[in-house]
């Protein structure tokens, strides 16, 4: 266990990287995090968290804002399930992604417009 509570680093400009190139930015912070070298920036600068519980086997994450940011998705554990694909019962594998939202700054249709495009860009992992 950490001693040092929760903090939710940012990584600036996410959304102008490729997937590599967000994981490097991951690695970096992660590491910079645990030497205790994080720039100011990184933690007041942050608007939305993305989290993940799936390695530890949780279906869903249900998860809490941390200020200043606005709000947070979670995905749980990739799973197959099943689904009706083109009329047919089929497995596929689904995630499970919740989104938490302050309200004051966001309303639930820009919050359904961001699950969709995750959605969206999970069904074509290759253009990641």
């Amino acid at each position: 266990m950490r001693g040092g509570g929760l903090i939710a680093p940012a990584i600036m400009e996410a959304d102008e990287l490729n997937l590599d190139k967000v994981m490097d930015a991951m690695r970096d912070l992660v590491a910079r995090t645990r030497a205790g070298r994080l720039r100011n920036s990184e933690l007041t600068l942050g608007t939305i968290t993305v989290s993940s519980m799936g390695d530890g086997g949780v279906d869903a994450l249900l998860g809490v804002i941390y200020p200043p940011q606005v709000a947070l998705v979670g995905f749980g554990t990739p799973r197959l399930r099943s689904m009706i694909v083109d009329g047919a019962l089929a497995p596929r594998m689904a995630v499970t992604a919740t989104l938490a939202a302050d309200h004051r700054v966001s309303d639930g249709r820009h919050g359904a417009t961001l699950l969709t495009e995750f959605d969206r860009r999970l069904r074509e992992p290759e253009a990641l």
